[in-house]
């Protein structure tokens, strides 16, 4: 048999429960307020990235419609935030053609990037004999013939931001820059041993 107090003592007990779990309700949505509060005032900026450079080991087409490439590109980013620094994870860079992929990708190893600070990679993409689409051959032709294509140096790969000691969570990056590549006559490249260096200073795209 139940006695009223008890039953006094369960209903007591819930209502603490329930004041524990509103207490911890409204502390987080403080903490929430505080760092979305803090993130608005401080206004993070995407990351900059410039292709420098480019220098051409290897850009060969034979029949039927193979590419071989070889290249190495020299990017450097900064970070404009004064107060906000910048975790880089995983980050593939990779050569394409009109859309389509022609360089293995190359892993940037993980790198913190503080406050304005400026950080220069120089991977070396390859591609040996991949097969060019059908529906990109005919424009490789063309490209080959006029003396001239267009490269897209592409980074994907995750990214972190740091305020204090608070970390967020990860973000997509996408960067995109690119690569005006002459050969033949129209050559704009410095002979270089064996490879033609291309001086760009290009901006790249980038999306967070």
């Amino acid at each position: 048999m139940t006695s009223s107090k008890d039953c006094g003592n369960h209903g007591h007990k819930h209502q603490k429960l329930r004041r524990c779990f509103a207490g911890l309700l409204i502390f987080f949505f403080i903490v929430l307020l505080v760092v979305l509060l803090v993130w608005a005032i401080l206004q993070p900026k995407d990351p900059r990235f410039v292709l420098q450079d480019a220098t051409i080991y290897a850009l060969n087409v034979s029949n039927p419609n193979i590419l071989t490439v070889n290249i190495q590109v020299t990017i450097t980013t900064r970070n404009p935030n004064d107060k906000i620094g910048i975790y880089y994870e995983k980050l593939d860079t990779y050569a394409t053609y009109r859309g389509q992929q022609i360089t293995l990708a190359y892993l940037i190893p993980p790198t913190y990037q503080g406050h304005k600070e400026i950080i220069t990679w120089s991977p070396f993409l390859s591609g040996t004999a991949v097969p060019v689409a059908p529906y990109n051959a005919i424009a490789l032709n063309q490209d080959q013939s006029y003396g001239a294509l267009t490269l897209i140096i592409k980074i994907d790969g995750r990214v972190k931001w740091k305020v204090g000691s608070f970390t967020s969570g990860r973000y997509h990056l996408n960067v995109k820059c690119v690569a005006p590549i002459t050969f033949g006559a129209r050559s704009s490249g410095v002979v270089i041993g064996n490879a033609v260096k291309y001086q760009m200073a290009s901006t790249c795209s980038v999306s967070v």
